[in-house]
């Protein structure tokens, strides 16, 4: 699985909330080289991920979720598509704070053809749309899952996962093809 989204959203809080190892991040101090390329999303944040964060998560005794967060910056983008390669799906955490800065990531997804599901990380103080609203500015499709997570919480983190998982098991369907959601 991958955790998408744009800097400062929440991808490597979140793979550290839910894995069962302790997580591999490669956090690195922001410089002011980079400051006219990286907008800073929130004061306060020094670090950014600069290859990849990975943890793990079993779900059964059959199932291990390995989740891989990319790099939330558009220059990236090529790791991404290794990342992106043998990935059942992914996790796109956007901020309703900033919209705009996740349409790269949800545009890199579809560009990819991978399936995902769209968790709104809840930050305190950040604004609450009606899902009709998200939807349409986030120009989703009417299937995509869309719920809202707590990037900090296990139990919201977990669930915004399993919305994920459920949304790939629905489009595995006999019938269903993975890459393009229509018949086979």
């Amino acid at each position: 699985m991958l955790v998408v989204g744009p800097l400062g959203v929440g991808k490597t809080t979140l793979i550290g909330t839910v894995s069962e190892i302790k997580p591999l991040s490669t956090e690195a101090v922001m410089t002011q080289a980079g400051a006219e390329v990286d907008t800073l999303v929130r004061a306060g944040k020094t670090t950014t991920t600069v290859a990849l964060d990975f943890g793990r998560m079993t779900i059964d005794g059959a199932l291990v979720l390995y989740i891989f967060g990319t790099p939330g910056q558009q220059r990236f983008l090529p790791a991404w598509r290794e990342l992106a390669r043998g990935a059942l799906g992914a996790l796109a955490l956007v901020d309703t704070r900033n919209l705009a800065a996740s349409f790269d990531a949800l545009g890199n997804l579809e560009d990819l053809g991978l399936p995902f599901a769209v968790a709104v990380n809840d930050f305190p103080g950040s604004p609450r749309y009606p899902e009709e609203e998200l939807r349409g500015a986030l120009d989703l499709l009417p299937g995509t899952p869309l719920v809202y997570c707590d990037a900090r919480d296990l139990r919201s983190s977990v669930g915004a996962l399993i919305a994920l998982l459920e949304h790939l098991i629905d489009d595995d369907a006999p019938g269903r093809d993975t890459a393009a959601g229509g018949p086979r």
